[in-house]
């Protein structure tokens, strides 16, 4: 017998949960439509034609080029030594993955301070050889790639886990060597979760504003990514520019959000083939055919 809940219960739980995406959710984001048109689009596109926005486009791609490939070769490294050893530190290790998710962005950028800073562990030696860390780009990118390192990671331990070793050993045994295992077998299997990994870091590098705010210095038109622009604008009474160049972050954001969407659909059909596959004794015939041995 199936017991079916209340039609009113179904009506009041699905219009709660429309009524507040819509207003905590789709609201906000015609305000900031509505403000960025506020004087026109000429002024708009005026704006994001600015020197000082398009340096803070720079700086923000920037970080995003850098942070995010060193994100991907720890993430790699971490989850493929946590699914596939066992070894003492590794609950450590998982902890330590998970800390920037438990600390403030601010506190992380204080920590950085506490480093790189004036007064800080290594800021004598790194004044004496000439070397700038905090206020400058460097700064940034460190408290971005700590901020932003358990994405890649937390994404493909499972998928590890999921995808076992059976592949892998096959591959072993049949003369490929550890490189032509990783790059033929485990990568092509865990794409979508690197891909998918890779996009909640480029967002969280593109929209990181506590950490940076704290190590950079907001020096206008040098160490300023596109948040603290934003801030710069408002704060400065610049309303209709600071929505307007926060319109383009949020439209980048929407991008993300639909590219996630979409990985998270690929994510969900590889895992179901793996699974598939875990059943079927048809690995040895495919590495055959592809020439392992």
């Amino acid at each position: 017998m199936t017991i079916r809940d209340p039609l009113w219960l179904k009506i009041v739980l699905i219009g709660s949960v429309a009524a507040f995406l819509g207003f905590f959710l789709l609201l906000p984001v015609v305000l900031v439509l509505a403000s960025a048109f506020e004087k026109g689009v000429v002024y708009y596109f005026q704006m994001l034609a600015d020197p000082m926005t398009l340096h803070a486009v720079y700086l923000s791609s920037l970080v995003v080029l850098v942070s995010v490939p060193l994100n991907v070769v720890f993430g790699v490294a971490a989850s493929w030594a946590i699914a596939r050893f066992r070894f003492r530190g590794r609950a450590l290790l998982i902890t330590l993955i998970d800390l920037p998710f438990s600390v403030s962005p601010v506190v992380s950028g204080l920590l950085f301070v506490l480093l790189f800073g004036a007064h800080g562990w290594f800021g004598h030696f790194l004044r004496t050889q000439g070397i700038q860390i905090l206020f400058a780009p460097p700064g940034i990118i460190l408290a971005t790639v700590f901020i932003t390192f358990p994405f890649v990671a937390r994404e493909l331990i499972p998928v590890l886990e999921d995808q076992g070793r059976d592949e892998e050993e096959a591959a072993r045994l049949l003369g490929a060597g550890p490189w032509t295992t990783f790059f033929r077998i485990t990568i092509p299997s865990i794409r979508w979760g690197l891909f998918y990994g890779i996009v909640l870091s480029t967002a969280r590098a593109l929209g990181e504003f506590g950490a940076v705010s704290v190590v950079s210095g907001h020096i206008r038109g040098m160490t300023n990514t596109v948040p603290l622009h934003v801030e710069i604008l408002y704060n400065e009474y610049e309303y209709t520019g600071a929505f307007a160049v926060a319109s383009a972050l949020m439209l980048l954001s929407v991008l993300t959000l639909v590219l996630r969407v979409v990985i998270e659909g690929r994510l969900k059909e590889s895992r179901l083939k793996a699974g598939r596959l875990q059943e079927e004794p048809s690995t040895v015939g495919r590495l055959k055919e592809e020439k392992f041995i």
